[in-house]
Formats: C-alpha cells, structure tokens, sequence
C-alpha cells in the first residue's frame, strides 16, 4: 500500500519551513482507495512569493487547523505505507520534522517519483512534475496545491508501475540502494563515475551555479557521504544539486588549498566558512628600546609583513591569548593589557616577570622566537612536494619570502633540474596568502616536519 503525498509550506527554508496544506492519497498500485487534503495553520507568516505561488494567504489559514490537530489522521493513513512523494526527500523531511516538534518519530519507506521517472521514462526534457505531466498528457487540476499535484503524482506513480518491467521500484525500496540516497535532481551515473582520489568537488544546482565546494581524499566516498547526512543544510543542499563536478589535485595538502581558494572566489551559498576573503588585521612583532621582543597587531594596510593575518581583532586576541599560554609570554608585551607596569598574569605566576625585570631580556625573546617560528615560515623560501594526478608528475606548494604564493604541477624529469624554490615560479598558478591558507600550511609543516622538511628549510619532499 502506498500514500502519495504532497506538502505546501511558507518557503522560508528548512529552518523555519512550515506546512500550509497537505493532501495525502491511499494508493493500492491501480486505484485510489482513500484520500484527505487539509489546509494547515503554520502559526506563521505566509510570505507574498508563496502566496503568489500557490494562492494560499494568511486569512485563508488563519482558522485551519494546526499540524498537532491533524497529526493522528496523517500517522494513521501513512503507517504501514510506502510514502511516495514528487521530490520525496522535501515532503518527508518536512513532515518528519513537524512530527519531531511533537515528540513522535515518524519513519516510513519511501519513493520518489523524480527518480522513478528518470530510470523508468529515461530522456525527458525535464522531470519537473509539471513538465511530467505536460510530456504524459496527466492533467493538474490546481498546479502548486497540494491536492492538485498529490492527485497529479498519484496518476504519474500508477504509469510509472505499469511500465516497471524490471523491478526498478522494488530496487529502490532496498534500504541499500543507492538510489533511495541519491537528490532527486542528480542523475546517478554522474555519481558512479566519481573517481576515488584526492581533489575537491562542487555541487551545482540546476542552474549550474556552485552552491558547495568541498575537499575530499576519496571524492566519491565524500560525496556519498552528504547523502547520507541527515543535518537540514545537508538536506536542503542535497535538494538543490542537479549537477556534479571535481578536480583531482593528487594530494591532501593541494586539495586543502584549492577547497580553500574555490570558496572565497566563487562564494557557495552553503559554505559557511572560510568566505571572508577580507583579512583585516595583521599579526606583527617589534624590538622595543630596551631590547623587547613585543607581539602586536593593527590594522593589515599598516602592518609590514605581517606574520599572520586575521578577520577580527577578537579573533587575533584570541590567538595571542592561547600563544601567551602555550609560550609563557607577557600580556604587556603582547598588547593584551596596556598602561600597566607589570601585567596580572605575574601575579598569577603564568608570566615569568619580563615586565617587572625578573626576567632576562634574551631568554624571554628567546621564547617569542620559539612562538613567531610556530606559527609562522620563518621568512624561508620552502617547496613543498606532493604526489601529482598521475606517476609522471609532482604537485607543489611554493613560500617565498614566507608568503604562500600558490600551487602547481610539474613533471619528474623537469623538477629535477630545478635547484631553488625560485625556479617553480615558472610552472605556479599563483593564489592569494591568507589566514586560512597559513593555518592549512603550519598545520601540516607541523604534523610532517620531521619526514619532510630538509635541515636547510629551503625544499620540502
């Protein structure tokens, strides 16, 4: 037995996405046994777009009932059921959720009838429910309320059975069937044919604009993986993606960087990190008059090479905070507390007195040394080698005068008649230092600087 669903919400995303109307149809395979539509009162604002859409206003549902009141019947018709849906994964998670609000789990078995259409009736146009139906001649009588479009899937579902001569939907009903997992929009080859490397990937919408960059080191288990990710963005991006691409970068490192870049030049919508491309403060040291080595920080515009680069001046405090700990450096001379003689920290015996001449200058400056070269290149020049995207080839990463300047490829033979860092600049795609590429870098100098990095400093292998 199947129930054939449609959901009309206010379209304010999964965060806030509520129901506005439900139509539910009991399904046998050939005929229509039950049915029960209801408009449902969402306790919130029904904005002008939807309206327009679906014709549903805020009067009209001002005195429908509310999802808790028509709860029981919805469980009742669906239990023991087969949930089908045009796009199931937006209906059910929807429905799921307002369930969850009410302490119920609500689990069913699902179909979609998107990916149903695109195995069973292979090569349309598009495999919207309303160009469906235009192509099969199945009329909607109401596009875009739900009893229209339930009524509409319902009859789309009956010819999708009859025409299954190869058992696809009961494949589809194996709970380890990836194509119960795959978004309704993505076609399944394209997610085959995923290789199993390093790089990153970009998921795109219909419209083929990115709307996520991630970095994997197997791209088509990563990939996999959002499918499987129950979280709302994940499901609302999984949604939204129509279309896959990637590039193999040979290496971790590379595809770290190249995730990196890709974001803050082509901004997903559902990236939340690593957006700000604007680094605003610039992390710096000075020798004072009387021999001090100071950490300090200012603005990026006025701050000459600066040894890190941050988005916030919290942030940058944050971070010498957590160096002054690990360092046993002074506050004072770090610019966290001014217009003291000495900073509280002595009292509390977590600073060794340099502020209050307990401490000789050079061992002090010795350990800001210690903390400057833990965070930073040291000013070096440094190639660091990587696998490439096959086995004639190497892939780098190229610091020049401590600044990151980007990333490449190279063949074996050739880089082995290069002799200094200099050299790679002709075989570079030149990228932009920021905060994050530094943390991507000193992340990884640390975890392999003693398989790595030569004693000279110079290349890394």
């Amino acid at each position: 037995m199947y129930t054939v669903i449609d959901i009309e919400t206010t379209g304010n995303g999964y965060k806030g996405q509520k129901i506005t109307e439900i139509s539910i149809f009991v399904f046998d395979g050939k005929k229509i046994i039950d049915e029960f539509t209801s408009l449902v009162n969402p306790e919130q604002n029904i904005p002008p777009f939807i309206t327009n859409l679906t014709g549903i206003t805020n009067a009209m549902v001002r005195y429908a009932p509310k999802f808790h009141e028509i709860a029981k019947k919805v469980e009742e018709l669906t239990r023991d059921t087969i949930f089908v849906a045009h796009n199931v994964n937006f209906d059910y998670n929807i429905i799921r959720d307002e369930f969850k609000s009410l302490g119920f789990d609500f689990k069913r078995k699902k179909l979609c009838t998107v990916r149903l259409s695109r195995k069973i009736i292979p090569g349309l146009r598009s495999y919207s429910l309303g160009n469906i139906c235009i192509d099969e001649n199945i009329p909607i009588n109401g596009r875009h309320r739900a009893k229209g479009d339930a009524e509409a899937t319902t009859e789309l579902f009956r010819r999708l059975i009859e025409r299954d001569d190869n058992f696809i939907i009961n494949s589809f009903l194996n709970p380890r069937s990836r194509q119960a997992t795959l978004p309704p929009l993505l076609d399944k080859k394209v997610v085959d044919n995923l290789p199993e490397t390093f790089g990153v990937y970009y998921f795109q919408n219909s419209a083929k604009e990115i709307i996520y960059v991630g970095k994997a080191n197997n791209i088509k288990q990563r990939v996999i993986s959002h499918f499987y990710d129950k979280k709302k963005k994940e499901r609302e991006m999984c949604l939204e993606t129509a279309h896959l691409s990637y590039t193999e970068t040979g290496s971790e490192l590379l595809a770290l960087l190249l995730e990196s870049s890709e974001i803050k030049t082509k901004f997903p919508k559902f990236n939340r990190s690593q957006k700000n491309s604007n680094a605003a403060i610039g992390l710096f040291s000075y020798e004072d008059q009387k021999g001090i080595l100071h950490l300090a920080f200012n603005k990026l515009k006025l701050t000459p090479n600066p040894i890190m680069t941050f988005y916030s001046i919290s942030e940058c405090r944050a971070f010498l905070e957590s160096l002054c700990s690990e360092f046993e450096l002074c506050p004072k001379y770090c610019h966290l507390q001014t217009n003291v003689k000495s900073c509280f920290s002595y009292h509390l015996q977590n600073c060794k007195g340099v502020c209050n001449d307990k401490e000789k200058v050079i061992h002090y400056n010795n350990r800001v040394r210690e903390a400057i070269a833990s965070i930073g290149f040291e000013a070096k020049n440094m190639v660091i080698k990587e696998s490439g995207r096959n086995e004639n080839e190497i892939g780098f990463t190229l610091i020049l005068d401590g600044t990151y300047r980007g990333y490449g490829y190279i063949d074996k033979a050739q880089a082995e008649q290069l002799q200094q860092p200099e050299d790679y600049q002709f075989f570079l795609q030149p990228k932009r230092d920021n905060r994050d590429v530094q943390r991507i870098l000193t992340a990884y100098l640390k975890k392999n600087s003693k398989e790595k990095q030569e004693e000279n400093g110079e290349i890394s292998i």
